[in-house]
């Protein structure tokens, strides 16, 4: 892949990847609503607002025009996800693959990311990118590895090629349900795991929330087409371990704030970026509810989102019937 590659989203993440790829010799098209934000990148080479102190390949060029993106090799869609539709929307149409590097559950219609871009642009080859990253790791050049799914081998294969580099690793597969699911649901349990960790409650507990809620993850996997494999992989339980277990998570530290007694209306209104746990958590809870799966702690994520005593959560939760693992 000789042609332009381009990012959509220039965030943390959005920049990280962007970063990955100019590194393999691509020329690299970021694209930002904020004139100020990509101005700040042409001209200095750095994202100040987002992975401040790490300067940026020169092969990165910024953009506010999404017309700059028609004519690339492919597209990394790194926005929130619920916003991804109408950038989408005003992406020019054409064949080229779209990559899906957000995580969540469309609100309004429980569509998962992959569906919405499928639905916007239906003549393009739809891959998800999902793993376990934190974004200053992967600028900085720290070792990575990802799950990199899409349904036709030969595209993943050209896609993987184009942005693996020695330290960042992807791992193909076809099942683009599991690693979909894997990313969404993660971020709803690192909330859980951050309440836990903000009230005090100790390592035991956050190892117990974290085997729960990876079994609670399977359970809804299953039920909408995942393998089981993916789920257990990078894009599932590895994405699962590291974002429950750092205040470098936005998820996790949003938690930390609820636990310590913070109201979450006023945590996520203080927020720059976007824990996208708390967007996916009741979409998550609602389709759950339709298909008749299980999900305890993320209705508890819900509860607590909502405003309602952590300890009495908590309570509700650790009375649940015994029953067996």
């Amino acid at each position: 892949m000789t042609a332009a590659i381009g990012v959509i989203g220039a965030g943390a993440w959005g920049t990280a990847l962007a970063q990955v790829a100019a590194g393999n010799g691509h020329e690299l098209r970021l694209w930002a609503r904020d004139p100020a934000l990509v101005a700040a990148i042409n001209d200095t080479h750095e994202n100040a607002a987002y992975l401040p102190g790490i300067p940026l390949s020169p092969n990165i060029r910024a953009t506010n025009d999404l017309a700059d993106m028609a004519d690339a090799a492919a597209n990394l869609i790194v926005t929130p996800a619920q916003a991804m539709r109408g950038v989408l929307a005003q992406l020019p149409a054409d064949a080229q693959p779209l990559v899906v590097c957000c995580k969540g559950i469309e609100a309004h219609t429980h569509r998962l990311m992959s569906e919405v871009a499928q639905e916007q642009h239906p003549a393009s080859p739809v891959l998800v990118l999902s793993g376990p990253t934190f974004a200053h790791e992967v600028a900085r050049g720290l070792p990575t590895a990802v799950t990199l799914a899409g349904e036709d081998e030969a595209t993943r294969t050209l896609l993987a090629t184009a942005i693996a580099a020695p330290h960042f690793r992807p791992y193909a597969t076809a099942d683009v349900i599991g690693a979909e699911i894997g990313g969404a649901v993660k971020n709803v349990l690192a909330i859980a795991c951050g309440v836990v960790d903000g009230a005090g409650l100790g390592q035991n507990a956050r190892a117990a929330l974290i085997a729960r809620g990876f079994a609670e993850m399977t359970r809804f996997g299953l039920a909408r087409g995942a393998r089981a494999e993916t789920l257990a992989g990078l894009s599932g339980l590895g994405d699962l371990v590291l974002t429950c277990s750092s205040t470098a998570s936005r998820n996790f530290a949003l938690g930390m704030g609820i636990g310590r007694g913070e109201p979450a209306a006023a945590l996520l209104a203080n927020r720059r970026t976007v824990a996208e746990g708390a967007h996916t958590a009741p979409v998550l809870r609602e389709v759950a509810q339709a298909m008749g799966v299980e999900m305890p702690i993320t209705d508890a994520v819900c509860r607590l989102l909502r405003g309602e005593e952590v300890r009495g959560v908590i309570d509700a939760l650790l009375a649940r019937p015994l029953r067996e693992e």
